[in-house]
């Protein structure tokens, strides 16, 4: 029942199960494999798919006769494994030239080496087959805002997204852009933290129809925020094309948990908002196993995140079905006589909204019964119901 399925769409990038476990206090613990290595994990433990940054295929130093090689020995894995590339993105946060930045450095030489590199990786993933292009602006911030202006910043970065969009677009190429948000690390403050702030900034580009958001469920806990709200926001503006899933204490440190190890209820309410909606895209995950893991570990730590989601999946068709919590649902969502009165303006509505009488005490005196529906999904949870 929990075993992953094409249909389930799930997807890893290389960085996640190709991680050696380094981390800034300790060295590689695990030998590192090589994309195709890693195409063979991927496709033993079940994955639909694998995604990944320019480098994490390509060296940023090979030659041309070697990436062309790399390539073909990618493509050949992929063929003898079934595994499609739904995503791409490119690193601009590794290298020292990204120190400042990539599209909003200070120095006009990183911003067009940036558009450079990200145009050759747009080209790559393209050839593989990706339809998602993703951007995570690591260092697009500041550790002092006396070093950068902070409009300046977000016009480059606009002028950058305007630019690759009408390259995609000159090319021909079926690719729509998705946005990554972070609040910091590894940079002090990183420019638009929030899924909120990216979707108020993609309002602003000349393309905006071509660029949604990549909503990562680290990335807004770390800012202390209800990710399925993000989430939601996206879906509701049109703009959920694609998803990061892991997990993380909020206040930490970017942890890219194993999916739903660290707030269950939260992945709960997560995995039930995409069910429910009927989300159509890719469910990746973008986490790491623990350092202290071998292979087999890293094996573990991948089946797990596709298992999770699919026990949480069933559990939100359990919590649509279960007679007690839908009966509750419905008492606590009924009319309570002035659903008439709402919806769209009308003058005619806003004249009977002004001459109705109601009820403040009685209003305020209701029981909502919130927390036995929170009592009730918990015992869901907990396999009790």
């Amino acid at each position: 029942m929990f075993t992953p399925q094409p249909e389930h769409k799930f997807t890893f990038g290389l960085w996640t199960v190709g991680s050696t476990g380094r981390d800034p206090f300790g060295s590689p613990v695990r030998q590192a494999l090589s994309p195709v290595e890693l195409v063979h994990l991927l496709s033993e433990v079940g994955a639909y798919g694998v995604n990944f940054h320019d480098n994490d295929l390509v060296p940023i130093d090979a030659t041309p006769s070697e990436r062309d090689q790399i390539v073909r020995d990618f493509k050949q894995a992929l063929s003898e494994t079934g595994l499609v590339v739904p995503m791409a993105t490119t690193n601009l946060f590794g290298d020292p030239a990204f120190k400042d930045g990539a599209f909003t450095s200070n120095d006009s030489n990183v911003r067009a080496y940036a558009l450079q590199k990200t145009m050759n990786a747009i080209d790559l993933g393209v050839e593989l087959g990706a339809k998602v292009y993703v951007f995570w602006g690591g260092r697009e911030g500041v550790e002092t805002d006396a070093s950068k202006d902070p409009v300046e910043g977000l016009k480059r970065f606009r002028e950058a997204l305007d630019f690759l969009c009408e390259y995609v677009k000159d090319q021909g190429y079926d690719l729509k852009f998705a946005l990554e948000a972070k609040p910091n690390e590894p940079r002090s403050d990183i420019y638009l933290p929030t899924t909120g702030a990216m979707l108020g900034f993609i309002a602003t580009l000349e393309n905006s129809e071509m660029v949604g958001v990549n909503p990562e469920v680290a990335h807004e806990h770390m800012a202390g925020l209800n990710f399925t709200h993000a989430v939601a926001q996206a879906w509701d503006a049109g703009k959920l094309f694609h998803i990061d899933l892991n997990d993380q204490a909020p206040g930490r440190y970017d942890q890219d948990l194993r999916f739903g190890s660290s707030n269950l209820k939260s992945a709960f309410f997560l995995v039930k908002f995409l069910e429910d909606v009927g989300y159509e895209g890719m469910r990746h995950y973008d986490a790491h196993a623990y350092r202290t893991e071998d292979y087999e570990g890293v094996k573990d730590f991948a089946r797990g995140c596709m298992r999770t989601y699919l026990v949480l999946k069933q559990k939100a068709a359990e919590w649509n079905a279960d007679p007690e919590i839908q009966a509750l649902v419905a008492e606590i969502n009924a009319d309570q006589g002035s659903e008439q009165l709402l919806g769209s303006y009308s003058a005619e509505r806003a004249t009977a909204l002004k001459g109705t009488q109601f009820d403040r005490v009685a209003m305020g005196e209701r029981g909502l019964a919130y927390e036995r529906l929170d009592q009730l999904t918990l015992e869901l949870l907990m396999g009790v119901r």
